[in-house]
């Protein structure tokens, strides 16, 4: 039925697709699609992150999309294919990062860079983060696997190992993107309804709270979950209904006008108190969390660096490994691409950095990407110290170009320019590790992985200046409509040393309030951005965070519902913001190329906007809620053949008494002792991939006799148990471990539509009897 993992010598680690065997992995099918994703997560994480400072993991959301194309649509069973897409799709995901916390600044200095400079900064930074990882790749990932767990690539890895049912949980992305462009179009592009709902609070002066009703929004607040979207919600709260209605209660009956603002503040409604005076204590209270994030994580970023560079002091076996999956880019092309790169940063008029912001990249590019790529193995990508590192190098830079005499707008843009390589390099390495740990877990070449990753980069990095100049020239980058909250702070720290002529006791002010949420227990960078963000966007982030807790709530009993409900959930909500994100960045590009867009909205109350996202909202809850049957049913029949085969589940059925049907379309043909299953491809998808992509019409599928045994048994007349007791008397020990391989094998057949259902056996066979007693 299913072949057994070949076994290399003792003790030593065996991926899912072993070194002696071969697939296909870096082939054109997998590069088309994944440029193609890369771009997509790429415009989706800049949109994304410019709107509230944070952006989303899209390895498993570009794992199960491989699956469902190359699998489901063109019927390729390589792994190690998916494996490449996801590996190229979380290019795109960092370079997006790296970019949107930084380069905005330049845009709010009016110091407007171009399609070019952006794209040489963002794939100098990187291409060096790619190449700065490889020679630490057989530390982190081989020698230590068994430390650094890797989470996002552990998680990726058993998305791709049960690809099987890619092509169901594939559906749930496609739906989600669905709904949130076809929102985000109605809403920003067609104009039928406003996408912000707001109301001020009775007898309490200034005091407003509104709510944004993008479905992205939603989906972040479901990955993210309940606590974090709680947190930054309390911030939203302290901002607009605490500390907006003090600075109004207390200069409402002053004419005076109270720097940084330029009117009375008697004048100013709720969101001109929060632009003028809030902002800047949101900004302070970012810089402050992300520096003690930073500082939390000192003890580890010392350990870690101090155990990278003792393991890189180690003297290598003289044994030489041929095994496929040990292969690296060879360390000579390495340092020799991070030389040149260095080299070309020194002296290239795009950046301007001269030999010390050179050497500046080079000394921090290597402390942190090790750092960083260590961090990222022991808490996730999602919680590496990136914005600390990055303000850390920030701090330091633009103190030495001062020093050395480079100050004014000059040095301030040779400051972000360094900072922003560094941080590009940072998201791209954490990224790549994440891509590599998953990559040695089911058995990928990692050589073929950098190269993805550096083809992946080099698209996203050619399209993410055009995606920035048009966010810019369509929305206005650190505007209301996308206030890049990370890159206002690096704007603040650049300008607070090069000039200082900021109002800093609103930045001190801010400062002290993160150190208060730190003491309080809480994550102090997540309520800043709460503080720095308008509550409306909080709001919807916290209803997906309540959506999460609610699935967790009532699932909590069933470890392997709550597992498939809240995996489809999260593919549900990256749909969701992968299609807003993008059609966001559709009608952007539409405002640049003069393209009339309806300025007045149709329906102006704010009934109509909550009445869609609550629909949205029911919409993610009850297809979460489906996930029992998209991805439980399967493990679940599979763990009662396995472990309870005469007990009755609490649904009532029994998977060994249901009788199997191969579904028409489907044939079995033999001879010679060779057995072929013939696919017939009649859906509408196959059949336009088999006109227009002269793909095959039917798919040949090679069995063993074990399988063409229980093939040719799902008649409507064999239940699961007697399938089973006759593979028994036919091999005997030949088929041991029998149920588990059965299992197995009609999950897989399951899972790629071979079979249906007809009933359930009323009588138990002699193998349930036997297992009950």
């Amino acid at each position: 039925m299913q072949d057994r993992r070949d076994k290399d010598h003792a003790g030593a680690f065996v991926p899912y697709i072993p070194a002696s065997k071969s697939m296909a992995e870096l082939t054109i099918f997998a590069i088309i699609l994944g440029i193609l994703l890369a771009v997509v997560f790429a415009a989706a994480n800049a949109y994304l992150g410019l709107k509230i400072g944070l952006t989303v993991s899209a390895s498993i959301p570009a794992a199960v999309i491989s699956l469902g194309v190359l699998r489901g649509i063109f019927r390729r069973k390589s792994i190690l294919e998916n494996n490449i897409v996801q590996t190229m799709t979380t290019a795109g995901e960092a370079v997006a990062a790296g970019a949107i916390f930084t380069l905005p600044a330049l845009y709010m200095w009016n110091h407007v860079p171009t399609m070019g400079t952006i794209s040489f900064i963002v794939l100098v930074g990187g291409f060096l983060g790619v190449a700065m990882m490889v020679p630490l790749r057989r530390l982190l990932i081989v020698n230590e696997h068994a430390t650094l767990p890797y989470p996002e690539g552990t998680a990726c890895a058993e998305v791709l190992i049960s690809g099987e049912t890619g092509g169901k949980s594939a559906k749930m992305v496609v739906y989600g993107f669905l709904i949130g462009g076809a929102v985000k179009a109605m809403g920003d592009g067609f104009k039928w309804f406003r996408t912000e709902i707001e109301s001020a609070m009775f007898r309490f002066k200034n005091a407003v709270i509104g709510m944004d009703i993008f479905p992205a929004l939603l989906g972040v607040g479901y990955i993210i979950g309940p606590r974090i979207a709680g947190q930054m919600l309390a911030g939203g709260v302290l901002a607009w209904l605490v500390l907006i209605p003090v600075i109004g209660f207390i200069g409402a009956g002053s004419g005076s006008i109270v720097a940084p603002s330029a009117d009375p503040i008697g004048e100013l409604d709720a969101w001109g108190i929060w632009s003028d005076y809030i902002r800047y204590i949101g900004a302070g209270a970012v810089a402050a969390g992300g520096l003690i994030t930073l500082v939390k994580t000192l003890p580890m970023l010392f350990s870690s660096l101090t155990a990278t560079l003792r393991g890189l002091q180690k003297k290598e076996s003289a044994k030489v490994t041929l095994d496929r999956t040990d292969y690296d880019i060879p360390g000579m092309w390495v340092f020799l691409m991070i030389a040149v790169l260095i080299i070309i940063i020194a002296f290239a008029p795009l950046t301007d950095v001269g030999i010390v912001g050179a050497v500046s990249i080079a000394i921090f590019g290597f402390l942190f990407v090790t750092v960083a790529s260590r961090i990222v193995g022991l808490v996730g990508s999602s919680s590496s110290p990136v914005s600390g590192m990055t303000i850390a190098t920030l701090l330091i830079v633009t103190f030495v170009f001062k020093a050395t005499g480079l100050s004014g707008m000059t040095g301030m843009i040779a400051s972000l320019t360094v900072g922003a390589i560094v941080c590009v390099a940072l998201a791209v390495s954490g990224d790549i590790s994440q891509d590599l740990k998953t990559g040695y877990l089911v058995g990928g070449t990692p050589w073929k992985q950098q190269v993805a990753m550096m083809i992946g980069v080099l698209v996203s990095g050619l399209v993410i200046g055009f995606i920035l100049s048009v966010l810019n020239e369509s929305y206005g980058l650190g505007s209301e409509d996308l206030p890049a909250p990370k890159a206002v702070l690096m704007r603040i720290i650049v300008e607070g040393i090069m000039a200082g002529n900021l109002p800093w006791d609103l930045i001190f002010i801010g400062a002290a309030s993160a150190v208060v949420f730190e003491l309080l227990g809480l994550n102090s960078l997540t309520v800043a951005v709460g503080i720095y963000l308008p509550v409306h966007v909080s709001t919807p982030i916290m209803v997906g965070g309540i959506v999460r807790w609610f699935i967790e709530k009532i699932s909590r009993k069933d470890e392997e519902a709550l597992k498939a409900r809240v995996e489809t959930g999260t593919l549900l909500a990256s749909g969701l913001i992968a299609g807003e994100s993008l059609i966001g960045v559709i009608i952007a590009v539409l405002i640049w190329m003069n393209v009339p867009i309806p300025g007045a909205t149709l329906i102006e109350n704010n009934w109509l906007p909550l009445l869609i996202f609550l629909i949205v909202t029911m919409i993610l809850t009850w297809g979460t809620l489906a996930g029992k049957k998209i991805n439980c049913s399967q493990k679940a029949g599979v763990k009662r053949m396995i472990g309870n085969t005469a007990k009755k589940p609490r649904d009532g059925q029994n998977l060994l008494r249901m009788i199997p049907v191969l579904r028409d379309g489907l044939q079995l043909a033999g001879s010679n002792g060779r057995w072929v299953v013939h696919v017939h491809r009649q859906s509408w998808l196959e059949r336009q991939a088999v006109r227009f992509l002269k793909q095959p019409a039917v798919i040949k599928v090679s069995l063993d006799e074990l399988g063409a045994s229980v093939v040719g048994r799902c008649d409507g007349n064999h239940s699961i148990s007697r399938i089973a007791d006759a593979l028994k008397d036919e091999f005997g020990e030949a088929a041991e471990p029998l149920l588990p391989r059965l299992a197995k094998f009609i999950e897989l057949m399951e899972a790629n539509g071979w079979l249906e259902w007809k009933s359930v056996e009323a009588e138990p066979s002699t193998l349930e009897n036997v297992g009950g007693q």
